[in-house]
């Protein structure tokens, strides 16, 4: 029986009973979010190495690009084009090989090194800083009340550094192990990632083809549209913000050297690694790096806030914008609200990306609710329907 879509009743009809369907999927899964989080993963876990090899495919793209186009193009004549690809991915990959080989050669001893150097000074600096602390509490004549209520919260801080400090070690070892017990899929991934660049344009030829043969123009044009959007905002943000994060960690490992810093390698990684993070990203980074350098030095610790507030400066007003191009287009209420949420589900995958899925999420919706004012002879701007 064909329903009658302009009838009133049918049409409440059929969309309460898909308002109710759609309601019992959510309470399901919300009910027995463990367990379906946990089937989700033994799904996951099977393409693993497809998925690591589509996240990398993607990220090298931009480096293959950049050498297809502004060095092979100009030295290979166009009769010999089949060789742009093959060797485009092999230095690709060479220059990658390269960059990770630089990383386990000189920085990720440093790191460790700085890391187990930090861990068996803390009870040194914990006990110097206490006692600076008793003394400048005599020096003030603070009341026993206040007095007390300093050394409590104090404690409390110390024992969580310690604690903190004392698992560190451990954590990384597991780390560690979780990677090495991956390399097998990174291996796959690899190999994977380099069929999809020999065959991107196939790839994306092959896509086309299936939706101008599902959808209809209209719907088929929409889709192409979007898929360019979210190419354009995850591919310029994630590939800007590496570049952007990694000459800030190497600007800041050369500012704190020459101003003789403590841990001058785990800091400037911490701060390049938080820098991915988009707005609040400088903050996380520079909170645990002051308080490592406050238990060497106070007045350094100060200079660090300094410092970092000046690059971070440079960053945002003159790097950034250089790589990044635009702002994000959204305010920053939004941004911490998808940090927030992503970061929750995901974790720091999650606080990388959640902010450009919101942004890829937010411009739908805006569409969406522009055009349904347009056809109402509406205006669009926001500022109009202020009180």
């Amino acid at each position: 029986m064909k329903i009658k879509w302009n009838e009133k009743y049918n049409t409440i009809a059929i969309y309460s009973l898909i308002v109710i369907f759609i309601s019992i999927i959510f309470y399901l899964i919300a009910s027995e979010v463990r367990e379906f989080k946990i089937q989700v993963g033994k799904y996951i876990s099977t393409i693993y190495p497809i998925i690591i090899g589509a996240v990398m495919a993607y990220l090298f793209d931009f480096i293959l690009e950049f050498i297809e186009d502004n060095l092979l193009k100009k030295f290979i004549k166009d009769g010999k084009k089949k060789y742009i690809r093959w060797l485009g991915i092999l230095l690709t990959y060479t220059f990658v090989a390269f960059i990770f080989y630089l990383f386990m050669k000189f920085v990720l001893p440093q790191l460790v090194s700085s890391i187990v150097g930090l861990v068996n000074d803390i009870p040194t600096y914990v006990t110097e800083i206490s006692r600076k602390l008793v003394q400048f509490a005599n020096d003030l004549n603070i009341s026993p009340e206040y007095y007390g209520i300093i050394l409590d919260k104090w404690n409390e801080l110390v024992n969580y550094v310690i604690d903190f400090a004392t698992g560190l070690i451990p954590k990384l070892g597991n780390l560690a192990k979780t990677i090495l017990s991956s390399i097998w899929n990174i291996v796959l991934g690899i190999i994977v990632s380099i069929y999809i660049l020999i065959e991107k344009e196939r790839f994306k030829a092959l896509s086309r083809k299936i939706v101008t043969a599902s959808f209809s123009t209209t719907t088929r044009e929409k889709i192409f549209e979007l898929t360019r959007r979210a190419d354009h905002i995850f591919g310029r943000f994630l590939s800007g913000k590496i570049l952007d994060s990694t000459i800030i960690g190497i600007l800041t490992f050369i500012v704190l050297t020459l101003f003789k810093m403590p841990y001058t390698i785990l800091v400037s990684f911490i701060v390049g690694v938080t820098n991915v993070i988009p707005f609040f990203g400088p903050f996380i980074g520079a909170v645990p790096s002051f308080f490592i350098i406050l238990f060497v030095s106070p007045i350094k610790a100060l200079w660090f806030l300094v410092i970092i507030f000046i690059i971070q400066q440079i960053d945002g007003n003159l790097i950034g914008p250089k790589i990044l191009g635009d702002s994000l287009g959204i305010s920053a209420f939004w941004i911490l609200f998808s940090l927030l949420v992503a970061g929750k589900l995901l974790g720091f995958v999650g606080m990388v990306i959640g902010v450009p899925l919101f942004v890829f999420l937010y411009s739908i919706i805006k569409d969406i609710v522009e055009y349904r004012l347009q056809k109402r002879g509406l205006p669009t701007e926001t500022k109009e329907y202020y009180d």
